[in-house]
This record gives structure tokens, C-alpha cells and sequence, in this order.
């Protein structure tokens, strides 16, 4: 059997026993390149594609293959080289070397595309898929093999540092070395879609705007829940979208929150944006961030035993952002100090690094979060109403009183026109769910990250 033909089917095998996503971003890319001497040799697009096949999908891959070809041995996977890239090659980093410093310099050597407003280091081959994320990563393959007819609009939607923007640029990337000048994807904060209408609108030049948003093929913009509440923005942009969308131009947005949970956004815009394809991105496993981890040693040409990456792994479980700075500072306390990193070490470097000056958190903080997250008032919170809408935000106010503030039963009854009792159900009711629902435990934790952040 010829090699091509022999791999493909392996793959048909393999493909039927992971998930779409998983294997889109392990195994679609690699390839059965030769065999000698009973050893099959694999290649895979990059060392940490190597790695996690090996870690991961070794036994499968080897018990395919015997049972296709009774000569084979044993499997090495080696790195190919063969996808150049060409689109993206003159803004690729220098080689990772051994220094910290330098690395942070390597990231800096990523320039936005002035054009696309894209950053190349943003690819699908280095964005690490879990059953957090992986629905959202499928939809994300499916609108660059068919831009503009497949999932549109695409709204992605996730707590801070989960990843959005990573895949909503990868995107911008993948159609740009996929179709080259064919297709003109355009990245944008709302931040930056706000200030330009504002330009536009004082210097009488909003048909400027007009053309910078509308003369693309796929618009993609961050952070949409930035441009709610204010009527000019959310005009324009209604605007922009269905103009693009007429034209079967791609629309991909990124919130903090579903469409239905946006404040103050127009009806009419959040009905187009619950027309498309909506997907989460919820706070990743803790294989993913363990995988997150070795991604970026990986990068960085840098080496931490399993127990110290599983403990910033276990340590660091909502923040990508947050999990790679750490990681960076133990970095730099491993080369300033010449010595392995231990387990115990790590955890003293986390502590220090996370640890923060406990602070009262006022009552009507939270219950104001909470409202805003549901999209309620806080006249509905403290309401007698039994709508469904109403009770599971009043319970986890409930919960949230107790587990941060620390207050009592009593107090919280109080405080939300009940007695203890209720008090009482209201918390042991969200927190025997928390740990087994993980939609109930992603709203808490997005519903934290509100009350913190005020």
C-alpha cells in the first residue's frame, strides 16, 4: 500500500475516535512521509504538534498501523517544514533563544498589519483546543474553507484572557494565507470603531468611515459590548453590518457576554448577532492549560519538570493571560537564580504573584453585577417574583453574599427581603451545583470578574 494511501486511511480511523477540533489541530496536517526497517516516520508541522501526538495518540496511531501492515515496528515523528507559509514569513520572530528577556523581545517582533490590523502570531496551529473551546474552533474552520456563507455572523463570546482574540484574528490569518489578495479581512476593536465615528462625525468625513468598514470582505471586531449604550455606534454600526452582510461579506464579532446579556444594546442589532452562529468560550480544562503551558515553553526553548507545570496549571484556572505571566516570572526566577524550579518553589512564586490586599466588597456591588450580568434590575433581584428569569440570579446573589462577603444567613435574608431559610437553600443549592454544571460555575466566575474589576 502506498504511503499516502496507507496514512489517509489511518486517519479515517483515528479521525472517528476524537473530536472534530482535536483533530483538526493534531492530525489533519500530518503526514506518513516514509518507512525502514519496520519504522514508520510521521511528520507533524511543529515541535509541540510532536509532542502532544506522541503524548496523546501514540498506542492509537501504532495499533492503527500494525493493523494495516504487520511489518511495523515502531513510530518516530519528525518535523516537516514543508508549509512554509510564504504570506507570513517576512514578520516571523527570530529563533527562540534561552533568554527571558529576549523572548518577550521575540513577541514584540510581531507587527500589527497596518492594513489588515491583524497580528501574524495569531494562528489556528497554535491555538490549543479543549471541550471548553472546541465548538467555537470547528465554526472558526468551517467560515475559512466558505467566508461569508458558512456561520454568518460568527459571535464568540467568553470571560477575560479565554482566548477570543486569538481565534477571531487566526481567522483574519487563515483566509489571508488561504486566499492571499482575493479576500480583505479587516481586524478592529470597538474601542477603535467608536473613536473612528467620532473622527468621522467632527471632521465631517464619515463616508471615510463608511469605506474603511464596508470595502472588506470580512470584518472582524473585538469586544463588540464596548459600543453598547451609545446610540451613535450602535446606529453606524447596524449600518455596517447589514450592508456587509448583504453581500455575503463575513462578520465576526467577539463579546464578553451572549448577545441576549449585552446592556442597552438596540434590538434590531442583537437580533442579527443571535441570527448567526453563536458559540462560547468557556475557562479551559486542565489538560488544556497544561498544554497552554508546554505551548509556550515550547516557544520560549525553555524546560519545567511535570509537577511544576501541573501546579501552575491546577493554581491558575480562569486566565490565560494570567496563567502565561506567571509562567514568565518563574521563568525569570529560574534564570536569575541558575537553578531548577521545584513544585514547591512554584507555588510560592504563584502565591506572591496572585496574592492581593483582601478588600470589603460592598454589598450592592455584587447585587449591581449580578443585575447587570442578567441584564435585570436590582428592583428585580430583591423582587417577590418567582419568573424563571429572576430566581437563579437571586440565588446566586445569595451564594455570592455568603462566599465573598462571608456574610451571615441572617444578614443576606435581610438583605434580600427573606429570611435565613432561604438564605440557607439558596447557597448549598448553587454550591453543590458549581462544581458539576459548568455553565452555572463559567456565569459565576464572568459574574466575579465584574464585581472585582468595579
Amino acid at each position: 500500500m502506498e504511503l499516502d494511501q496507507m496514512w489517509q486511511s489511518a486517519l479515517g480511523e483515528i479521525q472517528a475516535q476524537l473530536s472534530r477540533a482535536n483533530f483538526a489541530t493534531w492530525l489533519k496536517n500530518s503526514r506518513l512521509v516514509d518507512k525502514k526497517d519496520g519504522t514508520f516516520y510521521i511528520s507533524v508541522p511543529n515541535g509541540f504538534a510532536k509532542q502532544w501526538v506522541e503524548e496523546k495518540y501514540h498506542k492509537n496511531l501504532l495499533g492503527i498501523l500494525r493493523n494495516m501492515d504487520g511489518s511495523v515496528k515502531k513510530i518516530e515523528y519528525v518535523i516537516s517544514n514543508a508549509n512554509s507559509e510564504a504570506a507570513l514569513v517576512k514578520k516571523a520572530p527570530p529563533v527562540p533563544t534561552t533568554n527571558l528577556l529576549a523572548q518577550e523581545r521575540m513577541d514584540l517582533d510581531y507587527q500589527t498589519d497596518p492594513e489588515t490590523g491583524l497580528n501574524p502570531r495569531y494562528r489556528l496551529s497554535s491555538y490549543i483546543v479543549g471541550p471548553s473551546n472546541e465548538l467555537a474552533f470547528a465554526a472558526a474552520e468551517a467560515i475559512i474553507n466558505d467566508v461569508g456563507r458558512k456561520y454568518n455572523p460568527f459571535f464568540i463570546y467568553g470571560g477575560v484572557g479565554l482566548g477570543k482574540t486569538h481565534l477571531i484574528q487566526a481567522i483574519g490569518n487563515e483566509v489571508l494565507i488561504k486566499y492571499g489578495k482575493k479576500l480583505r479581512p479587516r481586524y478592529i476593536p470597538s474601542e477603535q470603531f467608536a473613536r473612528d465615528v467620532v473622527w468621522g462625525i467632527r471632521n465631517k468625513r464619515m463616508e471615510d468611515v463608511k469605506k474603511k468598514y464596508r470595502d472588506v470582505d470580512m470584518l472582524i471586531i473585538d469586544d463588540i459590548q464596548f459600543i453598547g449604550g451609545k446610540d451613535k455606534m450602535e446606529e453606524e454600526f447596524f449600518h455596517t453590518f447589514n450592508s456587509l452582510y448583504e453581500l455575503n461579506k463575513q462578520i465576526v464579532i467577539s463579546s464578553d457576554k451572549p448577545p441576549h446579556s449585552l446592556p442597552i444594546l438596540q434590538e434590531r442589532l442583537r437580533s442579527r448577532f443571535e441570527g448567526g452562529f453563536v458559540a462560547d468560550v468557556a475557562y479551559p480544562e486542565f489538560e488544556v492549560r497544561v498544554a497552554i503551558i508546554k505551548s509556550k515553553l515550547l516557544e520560549a526553548n525553555r524546560q519545567l519538570s511535570d509537577d511544576v507545570v501541573n501546579v501552575i496549571a491546577r493554581r491558575l484556572k480562569k486566565n490565560i493571560r494570567e496563567l502565561e505571566g506567571v509562567l514568565k516570572r518563574i521563568l525569570f526566577t529560574q534564570e536569575q537564580k541558575q537553578m531548577e524550579i521545584t513544585a514547591a518553589m512554584a507555588e510560592d512564586i504563584i502565591t506572591k504573584a496572585t496574592q492581593s490586599v483582601t478588600k470589603r466588597v460592598d454589598d450592592d456591588v455584587i447585587l449591581k453585577a449580578v443585575a447587570d450580568f442578567f441584564n435585570i434590575s436590582v428592583a428585580d433581584l430583591i423582587s417577590h417574583s418567582r419568573r424563571k428569569e429572576v430566581v437563579e440570579p437571586r440565588q446566586i446573589t445569595m451564594y455570592l453574599l455568603r462566599d465573598i462577603s462571608e456574610l451571615s444567613y441572617p444578614h443576606i435574608g435581610e438583605k434580600m427581603g427573606r429570611d435565613h431559610t432561604t438564605a440557607i437553600h439558596s447557597f448549598e443549592k448553587i454550591n453543590n451545583e458549581v462544581n458539576r454544571n459548568s455553565t452555572l460555575s463559567q456565569k459565576i466566575l464572568m459574574i466575579k470578574e465584574l464585581i472585582y474589576t468595579r
